[in-house]
């Protein structure tokens, strides 16, 4: 039988190439709504755009809710950088600087911003949003593992204007992601970061989850599901 999600990724992938993009070919035994076809970062005027293509409909993902902070799940859809941490306001030379857009039912570090408009900021982690976050590798998540780098107790590093307050490297900027289809996007503000233009980028898609007893690390990627490059080598350019 035919598949729509297969269909979908046949009809994306005829699509004419970016210049700089990554592209990558359908897996038809991965999750469609989490298997890479491309991934780009244009520059659109004073805005930067990043862009995901996915074999099947970005954000279908199976994602139940664990009921409580401890322990919770989150689906990613992250475009790691070149960029240093720096670059939007966290300390220098931290670790790996990643645009994200993401979603778990949980728990909300969005503190600032009422997504859902009911009035109030404290209930918004099930719709999709953005993060720049910083990563590093982290034995205690696994082997070879990434993570959330951790804020120690007392330190007091270089920190985002908007940063949402967990003791982690994370920002919560208020871009707000653009699913339709197959794509997904985020429009990023030019003046909010620096150095983009000459970045290299790769696309990812991924789980974490949050540490079940609350401690550092508190947030680990605890599967990637795809890879742009195959080898998170960052080979995109800034279009």
């Amino acid at each position: 039988m035919f598949r729509p999600a297969l269909a979908l990724a046949l009809a994306v992938s005829a699509l004419p190439a970016v210049a700089g993009e990554i592209t990558s070919p359908a897996d038809p035994a991965r999750l469609a709504a989490v298997d890479i076809l491309a991934a780009r970062v244009t520059i659109d005027g004073r805005t930067a755009v990043f862009q995901m293509t996915l074999s099947g409909t970005a954000g279908a993902t199976d994602l139940a809710p664990a009921g409580a902070l401890a322990g919770a799940p989150v689906h990613a859809y992250v475009w790691p950088t070149s960029l240093d941490p720096a670059a939007v306001g966290f300390e220098p030379a931290t670790g790996i600087l990643a645009l994200v857009a993401t979603a778990h039912p949980d728990f909300d570090d969005t503190p600032l911003y009422d997504e859902d408009a009911d009035g109030s900021l404290v209930n918004d982690g099930w719709k999709w949003h953005s993060h720049w976050v910083v990563l590093t590798p982290s034995p205690d998540c696994g082997e070879g593992a990434l993570a959330v780098r951790d804020i120690p107790a007392g330190a007091t590093p270089r920190l985002p204007a908007t940063w949402p307050g967990l003791p982690l490297l994370i920002d919560s900027p208020g871009y707000s992601p653009v699913l339709s289809g197959a794509e997904i996007t985020l429009r990023v503000p030019l003046p909010a970061v620096t150095g983009l233009e000459s970045a290299s980028f790769d696309g990812v898609t991924a789980a974490l989850r949050v540490n079940a007893n609350l401690h550092a690390p508190l947030l680990c990627v605890t599967d990637v599901f795809d890879v742009a490059s195959g080898e998170l080598s960052l080979p995109g350019k800034v279009n």
